[in-house]
């Protein structure tokens, strides 16, 4: 079964880095579990520092409402089903594309936000590490979980 641990996480912002990279940008990169929770966040240099709360944003709305936030935007449209859905919870949710949650087996565990460039760009960036957790899928080896207990304690691998 997979879950989004740390360790994935890191794999899967190394992989988003790498595109934005490729494309040229400085991106502020977040993601977030089944629960919306920040897990890891990535703020490439010279990356936007107004980016981060976006990048945070992004991954928070698409695990919230388990959908893209591209998807959103085209609902959230002036006449669209969901117009007006960015002005509650506090304006947290972002209807701008870039945030793209992980499926395993049509179950939501997490979700990622990207903030750097235009939409589109965005979009790309993060497909980018969605594509990366597809191949870790298909695998069929999931990275170990590891948990640290206090300062000197050694890194323990459970299956």
């Amino acid at each position: 079964m997979f879950k989004l641990t740390l360790e994935l996480a890191k794999q899967l912002l190394e992989a988003a880095e790498q595109k934005a990279r490729q494309m040229k940008l400085a991106c502020d990169i977040a993601i977030v579990d089944e629960g919306a929770n920040l897990v890891a966040f990535h703020r490439m240099d010279n990356a936007r520092i107004g980016d981060i709360e976006v990048a945070q944003s992004k991954a928070w709305t698409s695990a919230a409402l388990k959908m893209p936030t591209e998807q959103l935007a085209k609902l959230a449209a002036p006449g669209g089903e969901a117009f007006g859905i960015n002005s509650i919870n506090q304006g947290k949710i972002t209807i701008l594309g870039g945030g793209i949650p992980f499926v395993v087996e049509d179950r939501m565990i997490g979700a990622i936000g990207v903030s750097g460039g235009v939409s589109a760009q965005d979009i790309e960036v993060a497909k980018s590490a969605v594509q990366a957790f597809e191949n870790l899928k298909l695998s069929g080896s999931p990275p170990p979980v590891r948990a640290r207990i206090g300062s000197n304690a050694a890194d323990w691998t459970f299956p």
